[in-house]
């Protein structure tokens, strides 16, 4: 290329950017007033305008009062019934002295016990009372404890002349000595039974003292 070549190249570039700008200048300016423009109309084209609320229905009038109708007249009650309370007469009080109940009569006291029968004749002893007790009848027990002493005792006699019911009537201080000689007695003693008047055998009673010493 040649050098007058390259010198036009460089100013036509130049020119064409020069150009380009100017163009550029004028299409904005020409978009920015136009685009003015149009909004200004569509302002001017747009109206604008107030709604207002719609208002509120009138009220219905109220209906008017009904006639004036006599009003019913009131029930009549009747009075509630009087009622009288009975008239309570309270009793006379009385006072009386308490009375003492009378004991009662004191039962009579029994009869006495018949009399016994009269004997006529009294009870015999068989044999020789005093061999129904005698020393080698010392009971073994009081004699080593050296017991004695004086039992009293009494027995019955029956129709058959047998002893029975022997109790002692005053003690000789040694039991043993004392149920030895009612033993004795009621096993060895033998009667012929006491009589009536009319002869006929009756109980009877006898009695005796028992001395218990200790053999030498």
């Amino acid at each position: 290329m040649a050098y007058a070549d390259q010198k036009m190249g460089g100013g036509k570039i130049g020119a064409i950017v020069v150009v380009l700008l100017l163009h550029a200048v004028l299409g904005y300016a020409f978009v920015t007033g136009l685009a003015f423009n149009v909004i200004k109309k569509v302002q001017e084209d747009l109206k604008t305008f107030d709604v207002a609320d719609e208002p509120p229905p009138p009220e219905e009038p109220p209906p008017p009062p009904p006639p004036d109708q006599p009003l019913p007249p009131p029930p009549v009650v009747a009075p509630p019934p009087i009622v009288q309370a009975p008239t309570v007469t309270a009793a006379p009080v009385i006072f009386t002295q308490p009375v003492a109940r009378p004991e009662p009569p004191k039962p009579p006291p029994p009869p006495p016990p018949p009399p016994p029968p009269a004997i006529s004749k009294a009870a015999a002893a068989s044999g020789n009372p005093a061999n129904w007790i005698t020393d080698a009848d010392y009971p073994p027990g009081a004699q080593r404890r050296e017991e004695q002493g004086t039992s009293a005792i009494a027995w019955e006699i029956n129709e058959q002349g047998r002893v029975e019911n022997c109790h002692v009537t005053d003690s000789s201080g040694s039991k043993e000595l004392d149920d030895a000689a009612c033993r004795l007695i009621t096993r060895r003693g033998r009667y012929k039974a006491a009589l009536d008047q009319a002869g006929n055998p009756i109980r009877s009673t006898s009695s005796r003292r028992v001395r218990w010493v200790l053999p030498k």
